[in-house]
């Protein structure tokens, strides 16, 4: 095919599967399957090779990050039945104070959702939000929009969530979790910034039907933590969190320096992403222990591996994708316009994953499909090196960029759009003023952010 005919198609491809996921009603792991299949046969691939091809996708994603994404949802899930993320919340409060509601609410959500998928965290948080307003008699919708915000803002850029670690693994910088970390953590910053001042002003023009009962603080907090009977201790709830990340940083400083011997082998052994979520988890079980539920870690694990599989496999969808796109000779077209298509550099996975986004509402589904367009930094044939991002900074950068395409923005045909409308006493209109209006601020100050980033290491 030619070029222009090529990317015709290409484009084509894509909007059928947005339609099929968006307006049909396709499983978006059947839709990106389907339309990988199709795209393969018409774009002349042979037909010999083209079980290979969509094979090799989709085996790549599970050897790559489907251990880590499974070992992340489970440290999540107890964290989140052993009332961990509570007492994580309540220590947040107190950090902070009750003066600053809105922050100390975002910061709260920001935390949680680290382990915690934001549908869930909101929900966990909720009575939290309730309590909080009706104390310090701060905007309802205020409240709202600032803990959907934090909530938002790590699960799109911090893992171990699902998204940005499928994210990182596929774009080949699965190795290097920390450093995503740390630029998401930066990133977070600034869009978190313009989400503190949205919710401000938003909750000045909109109220919400919320009726609180009045009641304080401590109270609501008391009678929220004796639902999870006895909660564990600060240090044990952090722990699932804090174990990963610091045997990810010896790692790093083990590979930086290039400490030698079995001291320099074991460190790097350690803060490996599979190792370190393993960590993570042994601390998690501990939490089991405390709270005297391992009874229950058989069901969590189920439960575990019912929530991830779609994600993988929507994942390993995406990966199938990205390999048709190589094969059919996309990339090497990109490389040949390389003058005009590399201007769009850091904004690229940005756009695609917005669209995604916008078309089919779900964030980690735009996040790995895009990923899997994008393909990994240091694959020759992949966009990435089309684009000219071959560094792991680089890769890094293009995580972060197809996360904030991946929260622009949350409307109608995102589940999460409707748990913050209808706990936040909202109707649909206002949640399109306050929800998709704030994923859609968040979602440019996070790539401006990035940008503005890029300019400095790229």
């Amino acid at each position: 095919m030619t070029g222009l005919v090529l990317m015709s198609t290409f484009s084509i491809a894509i909007g059928v599967m947005i339609i099929a996921i968006s307006r049909w009603g396709v499983h978006p792991f059947l839709a990106i399957m389907g339309v990988s299949l199709i795209l393969a046969v018409v774009v002349g691939l042979p037909l010999s090779e083209i079980p290979g091809i969509l094979g090799s996708g989709f085996s790549g994603i599970f050897t790559s990050i489907g251990i880590v994404i499974i070992l992340g949802a489970l440290i999540g899930l107890i964290l989140e039945k052993t009332g961990a993320a509570i007492k994580l919340a309540d220590l947040v409060v107190k950090m902070v104070g009750q003066n600053n509601p809105e922050l100390a609410l975002m910061i709260i959500g920001w935390v949680v959702a680290v382990p915690v998928f934001c549908d869930s965290g909101f929900v966990i948080l909720d009575p939290i939000r309730k309590a909080m307003q009706t104390k310090t008699r701060t905007s309802s919708v205020a409240m709202t929009v600032a803990l959907a915000a934090g909530l938002y803002t790590a699960h799109v850029f911090i893992p171990p969530t699902p998204g940005p670690i499928a994210a990182a693994g596929t774009l080949g910088v699965g190795i290097n979790l920390l450093l995503v970390i740390g630029v998401g953590t930066l990133v977070s910053i600034p869009t978190l910034v313009a989400a503190l001042i949205f919710s401000k002003y938003i909750g000045e023009k909109i109220k919400s039907k919320d009726e609180l009962e009045d009641q304080d603080y401590q109270k609501s907090m008391a009678e929220l933590l004796s639902e999870y009977g006895e909660i564990p201790g600060g240090l044990a709830s952090v722990a699932p969190i804090l174990v990963p990340v610091v045997l990810m940083a010896l790692g790093s400083i083990t590979n930086l320096f290039s400490v030698g011997g079995i001291l320099g082998q074991f460190f790097a052994f350690c803060g490996t992403p599979m190792i370190a979520l393993t960590g993570g988890l042994l601390c998690a079980l501990g939490l089991l222990i405390l709270t005297k539920k391992t009874a229950d870690f058989y069901e969590l694990t189920n439960e575990t591996l019912k929530i991830v599989g779609p994600i993988l496999f929507v994942t390993a969808a995406g990966g199938v994708l990205g390999k048709v796109i190589v094969a059919a000779g996309f990339v090497e077209f990109i490389q040949s316009n390389a003058g005009f298509i590399s201007q769009a550099g850091i904004f690229f996975p940005f756009l695609i994953a917005a669209i995604l986004k916008t078309a089919q509402g779900s964030s980690t589904v735009a996040m790995t499909t895009t990923a899997g367009i994008m393909g990994s930094y240091s694959d020759a044939g992949s966009m990435m090196t089309a684009l000219g991002l071959t560094t792991p900074l680089a890769a890094v950068l293009a995580v972060l960029a197809i996360g904030a395409g991946g929260m622009t923005v949350s409307h109608a045909n995102d589940s999460y759009f409707w748990v913050v409308t209808n706990f936040g006493a909202m109707t649909p209109q206002d949640g399109y003023r306050t929800q998709t209006l704030l994923t859609l601020i968040m979602g440019m100050t996070a790539m401006v952010t990035i940008f503005i980033l890029s300019l400095f290491v790229l």
